[in-house]
């Protein structure tokens, strides 16, 4: 059991549809961190952007490889999603890789109708929660960050952190802002969420606004506007398990399933 984490989240641009450059362009951004980080978190969709073409799908894992090579030579997990074609389905895929090369996969539940990505992509139908250095983080992606029943933390669904990758377009960040606190305090987790800046394909401007928060609300890490920036910031287990002790609102609370 690690007591603390170090979190890197790279906010930064993404150049359109265009992996090569994307990869290049992150590869120099990793190369720069410090060696004590843990984890590693790249924006939604790093690779191409938000585009709804299935043709930007990839169809081998030579992304998959580029980022188990990244976490092995930096010594840290590394997480962030790409459009993937499995078996003829389209999925947004976000992958978590540690430094042993072990990969976990959350496919992207929730599907942002106002862009067609549910027309385009298929939904996953699980949550998924990976165990790092004895920490349970929960995955998830951008829309999912709406709906408080999925990310709702249960017996069947419990971890310490909530991970978050986006692509939030910056017309919402004062939603974006706010649903990342909620989160936090009702499930009594950290949340650590990466989103891009810049403008894409589409002409929808990105403002980043990166951020962790404790499991109080508070946040104790947040990247600036529009800033291309490392966002930095370190956790501690012992914090979640004494607000959970201390505050035990979860005794209280309803119990379903999904």
């Amino acid at each position: 059991m690690k007591e603390t984490l170090r979190i890197s989240l790279i906010q930064t641009d993404l150049f359109w549809e265009d992996r090569d450059q994307n990869i290049q362009h992150l590869t120099n951004k990793i190369a720069q961190l410090d060696k004590n980080t843990d984890i590693i978190v790249l924006p939604e969709t790093f690779t191409t952007g938000f585009s709804m073409k299935k043709e930007m799908a990839e169809t081998g894992s030579s992304t998959v490889n580029w980022m188990k090579e990244m976490a092995r030579s930096a010594n840290a997990a590394i997480a962030g999603s790409l459009f993937v074609n499995e078996d003829g389905k389209c999925y947004n895929r976000l992958h978590f890789i540690t430094p042993e090369g072990e990969v976990t996969i959350y496919n992207k539940k929730h599907l942002f109708s106002l862009t067609h990505e549910n027309t385009f992509f298929t939904a996953g139908d699980r949550q998924v929660v990976v165990d790092y250095k004895g920490w349970k983080i929960s995955l998830m992606v951008c829309f999912d960050l709406r709906f408080p029943v999925w990310m709702r933390r249960s017996e069947k669904h419990n971890y310490d952190m909530i991970l978050v990758v986006a692509n939030w377009p910056e017309r919402r960040s004062y939603a974006w802002n706010q649903l990342l606190i909620a989160r936090a305090i009702e499930n009594q987790a950290y949340v650590v969420a990466v989103n891009r800046i810049g403008t894409d394909g589409t002409g929808i401007l990105y403002g980043g606004e990166s951020g962790v928060i404790d499991p109080m609300g508070q946040h104790i890490a947040k990247g600036n506007p529009f800033a291309d920036q490392y966002v930095q910031a370190t956790i501690e287990y012992s914090r979640v398990q004494s607000i959970r002790k201390a505050l035990p609102f979860f005794n209280d609370g309803d119990r379903f399933t999904i």
